[in-house]
């Protein structure tokens, strides 16, 4: 039997060569799928790819979206009394929750600021029922947030407890900055949910006046219904 040849150190080097080509290849494309990835969850698809591809994003105009905030209630004493870290510990619990509602219900998270949760239902793609998907959301929030204890060290603390607000109107949509872009949302109708909400009480759900005639024309035809009350006439700073 002849004896296999040996590649030379010739071939050799012009193999690894090739490896390595193709290793970094490889790298460079999974770390472009991850930029595209962190992207995604961060933007809309469409400016997320209109960023990616280096064009400017127009704002775009919403005629009708619904716009929800929720708070936690006695965040200011929650933070007094445990260390930052366990705060934020809370935090990533819960809104891990509200996360995979954002989801369930095919709704878009906007931003966190802090106990601040806000998501919108009508866009980046128009929903003809996003009153009503933002009303099931605010009702699962409500009820499933009580699962989350405030420290997972300490019983004594208790559960979280969350007030919600949501109204309905037109916004504007853009990307504001270069620097860690955002996508963000302006006109009253923000101004007037954060209202709601602030103005909300513990495992409440308050909407406006304009979100409820909303979500009585989305569910005219459909089985379910939401019982809703009138709160009267309340001071709302700035309306």
């Amino acid at each position: 039997k002849s004896k296999r040849r040996r590649p030379t150190f010739s071939e050799i080097k012009s193999r690894v060569s090739r490896l390595d080509r193709r290793m970094l290849a490889e790298s460079v494309a999974s770390s472009q799928n991850m930029d595209r990835d962190l992207l995604l969850k961060m933007l809309p698809q469409r400016v997320a790819m209109q960023l990616r591809a280096g064009n400017k994003v127009e704002p775009e105009e919403f005629e009708s979206v619904t716009i929800l905030f929720s708070d936690i209630v006695g965040f200011t004493d929650i933070c007094s009394t445990l260390q930052p870290s366990l705060v934020m510990d809370m935090l990533h619990r819960l809104y891990q929750l509200f996360d995979k509602l954002t989801q369930n219900h095919g709704l878009f998270k906007v931003e966190t600021i802090g106990d601040a949760y806000m998501v919108v239902g009508g866009l980046p793609d128009p929903q003809v029922d996003h009153a009503v998907r933002i009303a099931r959301m605010a009702l699962e929030m409500r009820d499933q947030c009580q699962s989350v204890l405030v420290s997972l060290y300490d019983l004594s603390l208790g559960n979280v407890q969350v007030r919600i607000g949501f109204h309905t109107g037109p916004v504007v949509a853009s990307v504001v900055g270069d620097m860690n872009p955002r996508y963000c949302l302006f006109g009253d109708t923000v101004n007037t949910a954060s209202r709601m909400e602030s103005h909300s009480e513990a495992l409440k759900i308050h909407l406006s006046e304009a979100a409820f005639f909303q979500l009585c024309k989305q569910t005219q035809k459909q089985v379910e219904h939401f019982e809703c009350s009138c709160r009267g006439s309340i001071p709302i700073k700035g309306k």
